[in-house]
């Protein structure tokens, strides 16, 4: 892996490996060496807002011995018309790694064509590998293994369930996807996924109906309604509430240890109740703490090769 734009250019054993690393991180592992990591320096350039992601990472790259340094669009000339290839030439005889968190996956693309250093997808409007690879962690961690889990991702069908449904299948677990049909997978996403179900022995399904969807899932996965960059905010509300929102009814049909996930932000009361955010099965915070120490590892393993 020499950089990270998408989960689904992973192989199952490169994404169990970060997590691998990822786990000795969090239990401060001395047999990691941060050597190669120290007085490196790592860019985080930001077009839209965050407050786990950049926490995470900057205190990550300290928590290893190197630098971090916060860019906002406002920050560099690209917010004055200045090439995302020139921008990334220049970052490249600077910095040693770079996050990008951008509204459009090309700006990724075109940053890691014009650069001689590492690059990380931190979120755009495709995909979010960073989040899918915590987010496995914390299952992992729960649940010993993905394989003929049953995971049901109730809510709309967007950048940060792309990345955990490839990873998902690629670890054969059985992933359905509950939504209004007006908001199912594009054709992009179902194409990839289905590639990748001729390879695994997982299952895909997509339905409406959140009720039978959930009877005996093992994780319980939502996120908000609506993502930064939404229009007809109005129109998407009330296509999705309130029957697609995660209640402690539509857990009950759930294991009684399946466990109930989300990303963060959260609108409590809008895609999720009070009661089940807060509640026994909710691993939340787990998820945020994760984070941290998945950074860490992506960091240190993108490290060690642009040495």
């Amino acid at each position: 892996m020499k950089n990270l734009i998408s989960i689904s250019e992973l192989q199952d054993k490169e994404i169990l490996q970060m997590v691998k690393i990822a786990r000795k991180f969090k239990k401060n592992d001395k047999s990691i060496s941060v050597n190669k990591v120290k007085n490196k320096s790592l860019a985080l350039i930001f077009q839209k807002p965050s407050t786990r992601t950049r926490l995470s990472f900057e205190i990550a790259m300290r928590e290893l011995g190197g630098n971090s340094i916060f860019l906002s669009e406002s920050d560099l000339q690209i917010s004055r018309g200045e090439l995302m290839k020139d921008t990334a030439k220049t970052l490249s005889e600077y910095v040693d790694i770079v996050a990008i968190r951008t509204y459009n996956n090309s700006d990724i693309q075109e940053f890691i064509d014009n650069s001689s250093i590492p690059i990380i997808n931190a979120l755009s409007n495709t995909n979010h590998p960073c989040q899918a690879l915590s987010d496995i962690q914390t299952v992992i961690e729960k649940k010993k293994s993905l394989r003929n889990l049953k995971i049901v991702w109730i809510g709309d069908s967007n950048n940060v369930l792309n990345d955990f449904l490839f990873a998902s299948l690629k670890l054969g677990a059985n992933f359905s996807i509950v939504c209004p049909k007006k908001y199912s997978p594009n054709k992009e996403t179902i194409k990839i996924a289905k590639e990748i179900l001729k390879e695994n022995k997982s299952t895909l399904s997509i339905t409406s109906d959140p009720m039978k969807a959930v009877i005996d899932a093992d994780v319980v996965v939502t996120d908000k309604i609506i993502s930064m960059g939404d229009k007809n905010k109005e129109l998407k509300k009330k296509a999705f509430l309130p029957k697609y929102r995660v209640t402690e009814k539509i857990m009950s049909k759930a294991k009684d240890d399946a466990i109930f996930m989300h990303c963060l932000p959260a609108v409590r009361g809008e895609e999720v109740s009070e009661q089940v955010i807060d509640g026994n099965n909710s691993v939340i915070w787990q998820q945020v703490e994760n984070k941290l120490h998945m950074h860490k590892a992506l960091i240190w393993s993108l490290s060690l090769i642009h040495i």
